[in-house]
């Protein structure tokens, strides 16, 4: 009996195929995970459903959800703002509807938090950046520290 080697190209195949499945297994939500985005989807209202950005759990760790979120101190809200309303000024904290797209962020992510944290063995929320949504909205993203 012959036995036919593999050629590089082969291996390369296998080899990216184990990572692309090795990826897919270590970012795959958790049972509680996948029931929290479940329950979040849910429970929305019809703005947080028609929202641009959908809030989701990451991960939980204990008593605590971890939320993705497109705002934090190193990105600030403006920024994915005006990605989302480009015909908004942004940078006038004056301006009518810059205010009122900035409570409207701020009134979506505390329902998303508020449903969340009404669910039973959940005492508290932590946000994280979601780094990889602003990237892919051209929005610059500073390191992890």
């Amino acid at each position: 009996m012959k036995q036919r080697k593999i050629k590089s190209w082969q291996w390369v195949l296998i080899v990216l195929s184990f990572l692309i499945a090795l990826d897919w297994a270590i970012r795959r939500p958790d049972a509680q995970t996948r029931q929290l985005n479940a329950v979040l989807v849910d429970k929305a209202s019809p703005q947080l459903k028609a929202y641009p950005y959908q809030f989701r759990v990451l991960r939980v760790e204990g008593n605590t959800v971890v939320m993705s979120t497109p705002r934090n101190f190193d990105v600030p809200a403006f920024r994915m703002l005006a990605v989302l309303y480009p015909d908004i000024n942004v940078k006038d904290n004056n301006n009518p509807k810059f205010i009122e797209v900035e409570r409207l962020l701020g009134h979506v992510q505390d329902e998303a938090k508020d449903i969340v944290l009404g669910e039973p063995g959940i005492a508290s929320v932590r946000w994280e950046l979601d780094r990889d949504w602003l990237r892919r909205h051209g929005i610059a993203v500073p390191d992890k520290r």
